[in-house]
């Protein structure tokens, strides 16, 4: 993804709170890659993902117009969680990387529920 203008702060570099939506996008365009639409997903199912726990490390800054990879690994996938690493790389450097925890809960009540098992199968 691109670095646009309002992804950077008052010294010309990427805000650091913009990482966790460079992140979110990212895990977005990945379970669509695997045919895991979110809106379908809670419309079919009703479940729907959220962040429960996150750490990051920054490691170099990323500025206006820098052309950023941001990968998506899996660490764990238990019953209604997922342990993900992600990274925000400038060609082979490492910006930024996190370990995020994704939870799987009840669209209506936000009570965890198991991960649909056609969404594990796909992730494994």
């Amino acid at each position: 993804m691109r670095v646009y203008w309002e992804d950077t702060d008052a010294g010309g570099v990427v805000f650091y709170a913009n990482y966790l939506k460079f992140f979110e996008r990212a895990r977005t365009e990945w379970l669509r890659a695997l045919g895991v639409g979110q809106q379908a997903l809670r419309e079919q199912t009703g479940a729907i993902f959220i962040v429960a726990d996150t750490s990051l490390r920054f490691a170099a800054p990323a500025r206006l117009d820098d052309l950023l990879d941001v990968t998506v690994q899996v660490l764990e996938v238990g019953l209604v969680t997922l342990r993900l690493r992600q990274q925000a790389l400038r060609s082979d450097a490492l910006l930024c990387e996190a370990d995020i925890r994704i939870g799987c809960v009840d669209a209506g009540t936000f009570r965890p529920r198991r991960i649909p098992t056609e969404v594990t199968r796909r992730i494994a």
